[in-house]
């Protein structure tokens, strides 16, 4: 059996950056806070919490003081930011550069949008961390849509901007601009750039693995892809995955896999979203390995 790790698979730059800087913090920090997970891998998160980082929530936070917490890699609305000074807290702020960049933009063009009595859209996970800090740039006016059952909460007879979460799927963020569209048309009969302006915001890091997936699930029998279950980036990716290739598997660990999925002359490929640790994967080939070694596959 030959098993391989997808080289396009792991940790995305912003999620690796946040780890390297609450890494650093923590050799010359007693204490080091993360506001949320600092990744969506509880595996990671446990790693971390073994090196002194301390998650905490939005309500811990208030009650801090004098102390350092770590912005992670989603971005964080303007109100953590207000609480930081309020309560001397020094922020050590690992935000992707992508998402501030996106939240400079919906800012931007949320202030014209209130200029022009027109709404917010953002494509996207609603209580996911990263929309949380979008839709505090809009003072909490931002619709958040997932579902087609999201889209009646737009008003059509107005202007709409829409943006997306940047690890949501390229094709799904589409789906959604097509029926806003026809919405739109269907109210004015029309449709013009004052109705509507889509931005396409999802990170090109993120997105071009959809193809690189597509063609690394063809390419091998079975696919284990391993992936916090809290990863909204892992949940798209592994989609794409089984669109492919009906024999892939989600597996947050290499205690989830069935010795059962493989035969002894498979091809096996172990690819991962934007928060999978390469230890981790590395972890998952030893373990099908050791199937092979230990002869409980069949021929």
């Amino acid at each position: 059996m030959e098993v391989t790790i997808d080289k396009n698979s792991g940790y995305c730059f912003g999620v690796e950056f946040a780890i390297k800087m609450a890494e650093d913090e923590m050799e010359v920090s007693e204490k080091l806070y993360c506001l949320g997970d600092i990744v969506h891998n509880d595996m990671e998160v446990q790693r971390l919490s073994k090196k002194g980082l301390v998650v905490i929530d939005r309500e811990q936070l208030q009650g801090l003081t004098d102390c350092k917490v770590l912005i992670r890699a989603h971005g964080e609305p303007p109100e953590t930011y207000r609480t930081a000074i309020e309560n001397n807290i020094e922020l050590i702020d690992a935000s992707c550069p992508v998402v501030l960049k996106l939240q400079h933009r919906v800012k931007t063009a949320f202030d014209k949008m209130e200029r022009e009595q027109g709404q917010i859209v953002i494509y996207g996970k609603k209580g996911h961390a990263e929309v949380i800090g979008l839709t505090g740039q809009t003072l909490e006016k931002a619709i958040v849509v997932m579902e087609d059952k999201d889209l009646d909460k737009v008003d059509y007879s107005r202007p709409v901007t829409l943006f997306s979460q940047t690890t949501k799927s390229t094709k799904g963020f589409y789906e959604l601009k097509a029926k806003i569209e026809e919405r739109i048309k269907a109210e004015k009969g029309e449709l013009s750039e004052v109705d509507f302006n889509a931005n396409d915001s999802i990170c090109r890091q993120v997105s071009n693995r959809e193809p690189q997936l597509q063609r690394f699930s063809l390419e091998n029998d079975v696919i284990l892809f391993v992936s916090g279950k809290k990863s909204s980036n892992g949940r798209a990716l592994y989609q794409v995955c089984l669109t492919e290739n009906s024999r892939s598997y989600f597996v947050e660990n290499e205690t989830e896999i069935d010795p059962s999925w493989f035969n002894s002359e498979d091809k096996v490929g172990i690819c991962g979203a934007t928060s999978t640790p390469m230890w981790l994967m590395e972890q998952v080939l030893d373990y099908v390995q050791s199937l092979e070694r230990d002869k409980v596959l069949e021929n």
